[in-house]
């Protein structure tokens, strides 16, 4: 499932780490000295949307998926995403599989095609996320990918932090609703994100996403 992430803390939190625990780990990834924001200032630019701030969790004995993309086909890619390890990945609890390539028009004509469907995963240049904690992977949502089954006996829960931006150069409706809580959604851009961190950072503000309070939302199947 999607544990939809809140951007403000628990009233109840008690422990002052607690609170700043988001503010802290998006500030080490997209802040000013951020590990991902120079590709996310070169792949979507101040006006990208904040598009999905989710976890994705699965637990022993958690089925395969499907091979799929996240959604229908655009021109160019619509998404960014990021899933980014919370514990070390190992095979049997059931790490994503991506089909590497597979983002073009070419490749999800093939894959909607029954007849050329099989031959193409058969060949695929497939690619197991196998992840330490705090690695992350960041794909093109067009790209063909699956989570794997998460076994019974030898799996454990997997949870992966997950979030992503859009590439504003693709307009209109994206056929496709991003894990993230309905109070957010529309509502930030990475530069927002990027200016609430510096104000955070310089000692501004305490709790720089305080006005947009917890979204209104807990678990999105």
């Amino acid at each position: 499932c999607d544990l939809l992430l809140s951007l403000v803390a628990d009233e109840n939190a008690e422990e002052a780490t607690d609170r700043s625990i988001i503010p802290d780990v998006l500030n080490q990834i997209l802040g000013d000295k951020g590990t991902l924001r120079p590709i996310y200032d070169e792949l979507v630019g101040p006006d990208g949307e904040f598009y999905e701030f989710a976890c994705v969790i699965t637990d022993k004995g958690s089925d395969r998926q499907q091979i799929h993309p996240d959604l229908p086909h655009r021109t160019q890619s619509p998404l960014y995403v990021i899933f980014l390890a919370l514990q070390d990945v190992t095979k049997e609890m059931g790490p994503t599989t991506f089909l590497l390539g597979t983002q073009t028009l070419e490749e999800r004509n093939k894959f909607d095609d029954y007849n050329q469907k099989d031959e193409q995963l058969a060949n695929a240049n497939a690619r197991l996320s196998l992840l330490k904690k705090g690695d992350a992977v960041l794909f093109d949502a067009r790209t063909l990918h699956c989570g794997n089954a998460n076994d019974a006996e030898k799996g454990s829960t997997r949870a992966m932090f997950n979030f992503s931006f859009r590439n504003p150069a693709e307009i209109g409706s994206l056929g496709y609703c991003g894990s993230m809580r309905p109070g957010y959604v529309g509502r930030l851009t990475l530069g927002d994100v990027q200016n609430a961190l510096k104000d955070y950072e310089e000692g501004s503000s305490d709790n720089p996403f305080e006005e947009l309070g917890v979204g209104n939302g807990l678990i999105h199947g």
